[in-house]
């Protein structure tokens, strides 16, 4: 439903520099993929990851935008060692970024995110998330703590409306729809192939004879916004894992909406990513998790039954 209740300060500013961002992006990215000049380089931070001039670019104008509306802050970047921006030599918040996921889709006008996720080292958790849909109506999912300390999410279209994600209701396996970023034939395909007790529980038929589970792909935190949004039910990632740029802000998102994210021993993924220095953000920017998000605890339960770990 929409709702009309103002988001908190931070949250909007935050919402309205994701926004700027995309704006601007959107007509490069379309030129880029009618013209086939795509602007791809070498990738020294991350060798197996597609790297463009817009990446880049978007990488650059984040810092510059947050630095209007955040005094002091952190800024951690996919495309980047942490730094300090502004005066404060310690601050407390830290802006996590990957800022153009899935880009070498984006540059074809595909597919294309971005991912911003700001997170208080005082109270060592998330407190704004936007994860930015480029190319979509539904353009971004967004969580923010409230001055309660409760934390919302919402889905916000192109012309502005916001609808508040609230839990969904909950599924048996075999009538959901379970994601999984599959892209890559070798590393993420083959291995969910082999997955034969989760795809045949996905099939298994009704009382009716019909068959409703499906497979599908999706990409980074946006996977995790659509489950918030009911759009899918669950998504599962037992390869390779994914990086804190690419798993936080969907996991605070879909958190905010009710939902759950659990590791592959079963344990709820916290919300404290232990980023109390440099050197841990730097540290938690290196590491990649497995997990499966869903809708609801049962769900997640029941797929992680049935994956052969």
């Amino acid at each position: 439903m929409n709702t009309e209740t103002p988001l908190p300060e931070l949250g909007q500013r935050v919402a309205d520099v994701v926004r700027t961002v995309m704006d601007e992006a959107r007509p490069k990215l379309v030129r880029a993929a009618l013209s086939g000049e795509r602007g791809e380089g070498q990738n020294k931070r991350h060798s197996d990851n597609f790297l463009s001039v817009h990446d880049l670019w978007a990488h650059g104008r984040y810092r510059e935008l947050m630095r209007e509306h955040i005094a002091s802050f952190v800024y951690a970047s996919e495309e980047a060692e942490p730094l300090v921006v502004g005066k404060d030599a310690d601050p407390d918040l830290v802006v996590l970024v990957d800022p153009l996921d899935t880009s070498e889709l984006a540059v074809r006008g595909l597919h294309g995110y971005t991912h911003v996720l700001v997170y208080s080292r005082s109270l060592a958790r998330p407190v704004v998330a936007v994860v930015g849909d480029i190319f979509h109506h539904v353009q971004m999912y967004l969580a923010v703590r409230d001055d309660s300390g409760t934390d919302r999410a919402y889905a916000v279209t192109a012309d502005s409306q916001r609808h508040r994600l609230d839990p969904q209701p909950i599924k048996a396996l075999a009538q959901s729809l379970v994601t999984n970023y599959m892209m890559r034939p070798a590393e993420r395909f083959l291995p969910l192939a082999r997955q034969e007790r989760l795809l045949h529980a996905l099939g298994r038929p009704g009382d009716d004879g019909k068959s409703r589970g499906r497979i599908g792909v999706d990409f980074g935190s946006v996977g995790l916004g659509h489950i918030a949004a009911g759009f899918t039910d669950a998504m599962v990632e037992f390869a390779k894992g994914f990086a804190i740029w690419d798993l936080s802000p969907g996991h605070y998102v879909l958190h905010a909406a009710g939902g759950v994210v659990i590791d592959l021993n079963g344990e709820p993924i916290p919300l404290d990513y232990g980023l109390r220095s440099l050197s841990d953000i730097a540290a938690a920017m290196n590491g990649r998790r497995k997990f499966i998000a869903a809708g609801s605890a049962k769900l997640a339960h029941e797929i992680l039954a049935e994956l052969e770990l």
